[in-house]
């Protein structure tokens, strides 16, 4: 039978959540003393940005947060996955935190508490401080250390009151969209800064989880939200795996390698050997990113399609999904080619394909055994246009929600232990680069207004969470 037939069931302690990011839904960006970050300076250069959209109101959750906790206890959800940021509670990313931006993430949390949702506090959602960025950013080996003074700090005001950490989002969009390819925050080009970012940015993980512990209760969790890529070939061809390989390391096997096993693999070592090598990686920082995690977050949207590139492969658009730049967010590896996948897509022009994230959970439950996972990140942008009555029904949504939620509940079948999902995301916001060109919420938001309507898969997700089962599909 179909999963529209055969009911879809959760376990019981199973986390329905929704996630979305500072920068994304804040605005108040020159409020209580907080400072621009990387994402402030890149938004506001002209060519940028959509139709130069800026963060700088985005939907105003800094003064409407109440009511939008509050439409999520509406809708029944059980989690929270929100970040801080790091120019607010800390300007500059230097010196002793700002109370008054620590008193807003206070508020919001003991909200989250009253409504009986469970914060997840993300440290690191992309806004680094532009002072920080000013002074090298992510390629320098400072910016770890700033980051783990910065961890203590928030762990310090909040850990009492928050058992879900996680340290850093999806560290490959910082460390090549934003140094390699240049179309995320700060716009950098160079493949050589976007290597010694990635690494920087594991020793941040690796600092900033010690320094957690050194401040929270022992009953709190440390984790790291990866994008790690579903890599597919177009054949079985020695070149078309060959050229797999080299994307699967650059893309997971960056970060999972160090996290998870305390090596960077020697197949990436030797395939970016001719751009760098590597000696930034000093005596000890293995040790100090290889810390045990509490969990492990997994971020998918779609898979990668790829094949060794052909004469013919030149001159075409690199299909990866990550922006048009004629510079490659993939270091060292030109002679790889990025194909679409076939199927039905999203506004992003994503392929809408569960068996990705079927197969991404299966592989981290076996390259991370016994280490619990939730899924951090996962949703759609549809055009979603209110209707008449200003209600809006979404379902194509719906059915995304549905397949990829279906595919959770087999792999927790097949054996793996995944304890939660965070939609992507609670609400219509500032999409980066497409700015609000693209809504990935389940709640839409009249940028105009700011007036909040909960779209046809925020009652079908609320009643999921409820119930602890997918509602079946209609037609």
């Amino acid at each position: 039978m179909s999963d529209n037939v055969t009911p879809v069931t959760f376990p019981p302690s199973f986390l329905w959540g929704t996630a979305t990011s500072a920068y994304q839904i804040e605005g108040a960006v020159r409020e209580d003393g907080r400072t621009p970050s990387i994402w402030d300076t890149f938004s506001h250069t002209p060519g940028k940005t959509a139709g130069g959209d800026t963060g700088d109101t985005a939907v105003d959750h800094y003064h409407r947060y109440r009511e939008d906790v509050a439409l999520m206890a509406e809708l029944g959800l059980t989690a929270y996955r929100l970040s801080v940021s790091w120019p607010r509670v800390q300007p500059m990313g230097r010196g002793p935190a700002v109370q008054r931006g620590l008193d807003f993430y206070r508020r919001l949390v003991d909200e989250l508490l009253a409504h009986g949702i469970k914060p997840a506090v993300t440290l690191y959602h992309w806004d680094l401080p532009q002072e920080l960025e000013d002074a090298g950013g992510w390629p320098q080996r400072d910016t770890a250390y700033r980051f783990a003074e910065y961890a203590q700090m928030v762990g310090e005001a909040l850990g009492d009151r928050v058992e879900q950490w996680i340290t850093l989002n999806e560290p490959w969009c910082s460390a090549f969209l934003g140094y390699g390819s240049g179309v995320h925050a700060p716009g950098r080009t160079d493949a050589v800064s976007a290597l010694r970012a990635a690494h920087h940015l594991n020793l941040a993980h690796g600092l900033g989880t010690t320094a957690l512990r050194s401040v929270m209760p022992a009953r709190n969790g440390v984790a790291v939200s990866l994008n790690s890529s579903v890599v597919r070939t177009v054949s079985q061809d020695p070149a078309d795996l060959a050229a797999a390989r080299k994307i699967d390391d650059l893309a997971n096997g960056v970060f999972h390698g160090p996290i998870l096993h305390g090596a960077y693999p020697k197949t990436l070592l030797d395939a970016t050997a001719q751009l760098t090598d590597w000696s930034y990686v000093q005596s000890g920082d293995l040790e100090a990113i290889h810390q045990p995690l509490d969990a492990l977050g997994l971020n998918y949207y779609r898979p990668e399609l790829v094949s060794a590139a052909s004469a013919a492969d030149k001159d075409r658009p690199r299909a990866d999904g990550h922006g048009a730049s004629v510079y490659s967010p993939w270091p060292g590896a030109d002679d790889v080619a990025f194909h679409q996948t076939p199927g039905e897509r999203t506004e992003m022009g994503w392929t809408v394909d569960p068996t990705g994230l079927h197969e991404l959970l299966m592989r981290y439950s076996q390259e991370a055994p016994g280490l619990p996972l939730y899924v951090t990140e996962n949703g759609a942008a549809y055009e979603d246009v209110p209707g008449p009555d200003g209600q809006v029904d979404d379902p194509e949504r719906i059915a995304y929600l549905h397949g990829h939620l279906a595919a959770i509940r087999r792999a927790i079948t097949d054996g793996a232990d995944v304890r939660g999902y965070y939609l992507w995301s609670l609400m219509d916001n500032f999409e980066w680069a497409f700015g609000y060109a693209k809504r990935f919420g389940i709640v839409h938001v009249d940028y105009a207004t700011l007036k909040r309507t909960p779209k046809a898969s925020a009652r079908w997700y609320g009643q999921a969470a409820r119930t602890g089962e997918l509602p079946p599909l209609e037609g």
